[in-house]
């Protein structure tokens, strides 16, 4: 069955209360035929229904709880080019060719989603001001300088420049040793962007059914999809639930490891240029990362916290505070009007895990990067669904690894991995 993040506090999200109104959809009844079939109402799942619908297929889609109350709708809504893995660390592992190449398909999801939102005329706050990683240790001047190097060489990136602690601290004021500035990153509304693919969806003959969680998959004669009260009989299927894709396909969920990450909204900030002056996207180099970002009507959007498992704080406002105040000493005592979390999708790479079973295809696992990669990861099945495959042969042959242990150990054995790099953080502060 998928979960729906029963419990994660999405209802008291920012993003919830300040959302554009969206219909609701109806629960499936009954059997249905379709060419395609989607399980999961977010980015990905509605950018490959988007595109399915333009190549000609019939689509249903089924969202186990509402349209963008997974990991779409309530991330930091921070868009960063790229994937988790540096340019430097691609060409080490696959070259400079297909390290280029790699790089060119996570750069064309900046350009796509840009696309999606003046098509589509979504109306999600979009901020074209730049994405900004905080050094919190001198020794990683060093590499932002290397990265700035290779992206220019190898990758033709251009874009991505070192800032000293003077233009750091005038991006943001926050002690940092430095920083690494890319142009071409930005935020938005992470909630708005997803109903509004939602509109598309619909605008584009897309039948949504939600509420209908999956129970049962078979592959008969294609796929056939279970919903406690009905069933998509269809030619393909996608699976697009990210973290919240629970005892349908084992194989599939191996590869990746559900964990919690929690933000919290300040009040509005009367003060709010003076705290990120360049109210770009920012987040920092500890592997447990925080991330933030300044609002549309100016509150501080604060993520991080060393959390390791996928049980919710019992406090989400005091769990995240004393990392936005440690960041933000000037904030210390600010109210905060909005805490919720949910869960995201690792691999054990970190690169996306995206390929196929037969007619089933799937994408999950962005690593932190899925405000951008979610969305081209949809338009990649399609390609491939339709026999277009040397893009989504690339992000296949990324192929990370299953976790260690299986379903029993994968848990534990993590928590101890993260647990390791927590005190490397406290280490290098």
């Amino acid at each position: 069955m998928v979960g729906f993040n029963s419990g994660l506090d999405i209802k008291r999200s920012y993003y919830v209360a300040t959302a554009t109104p969206a219909p609701r959809h109806p629960v499936l009844a009954g059997e249905v035929d379709a060419d395609l079939v989607v399980v999961g109402g977010g980015c990905t799942g509605l950018s490959a229904a988007l595109h399915a619908a333009e190549r000609g297929l019939k689509v249903v889609l089924l969202e186990g709880g509402r349209i963008g109350w997974g990991a779409s709708g309530r991330n930091g809504g921070q868009m960063i080019v790229g994937l988790r893995k540096s340019a430097a660390k691609l060409v080490e592992l696959y070259g400079r060719e297909r390290a280029k190449a790699l790089f060119d398909l996570a750069l064309e999801a900046w350009t796509l989603v840009l696309h999606m939102i003046e098509r589509h005329a979504i109306n999600c706050d979009l901020r074209k001001t730049g994405h900004l990683v905080g050094a919190v240790s001198a020794a990683d001047m060093a590499w932002f300088e290397r990265e700035v190097e290779c992206l220019a060489t190898v990758m033709n990136y251009p874009h991505m420049r070192v800032m000293s602690v003077i233009e750091a601290r005038a991006a943001v004021d926050t002690p940092y040793h430095g920083a690494l500035f890319d142009a071409l990153g930005g935020h938005m509304h992470p909630l708005n962007y997803t109903l509004g693919l939602a509109r598309a969806a619909i605008a584009a003959g897309i039948t949504i059914h939600e509420d209908s969680p999956v129970v049962r998959l078979e592959r008969q004669a294609g796929v056939r999809v279970e919903t406690a009260a009905g069933a998509v009989r269809s030619r393909h299927a996608i699976l697009a639930c990210d973290a919240l894709l629970k005892g349908i396909d084992s194989g599939v969920e191996s590869r990746t490891m559900p964990i919690g990450n929690y933000i919290v909204a300040t009040e509005p900030l009367e003060d709010a240029a003076a705290v990120i002056p360049s109210n770009a996207a920012l987040s920092d180099t500890r592997f447990v990362v925080n991330y933030y970002r300044l609002s549309a009507d100016r509150r501080l959007l604060f993520g991080g916290g060393e959390r390791y498992t996928p049980s919710s704080p019992a406090d989400i406002e005091g769990f995240v505070r004393p990392h936005m105040e440690r960041t933000f000493p000037q904030l210390k005592g600010r109210r905060i009007d909005y805490a919720w979390g949910g869960l995201v999708s690792v691999t054990t790479s970190r690169f996306p895990h995206v390929g196929r079973h037969g007619e089933i295809y799937f994408a999950h696992g962005y690593s932190g990067k899925g405000v951008l990669l979610s969305t081209l990861a949809g338009k990649l099945l399609v390609e491939a669904i339709v026999g277009e495959t040397a893009r989504f042969a690339l992000f296949e042959g990324l192929n990370p690894m299953p976790f260690p242990g299986g379903s029993a150990l994968r848990g534990p054995l993590y928590v101890l991995g993260m647990l390791w790099y927590a005190m490397r953080d406290r280490l290098k502060c």
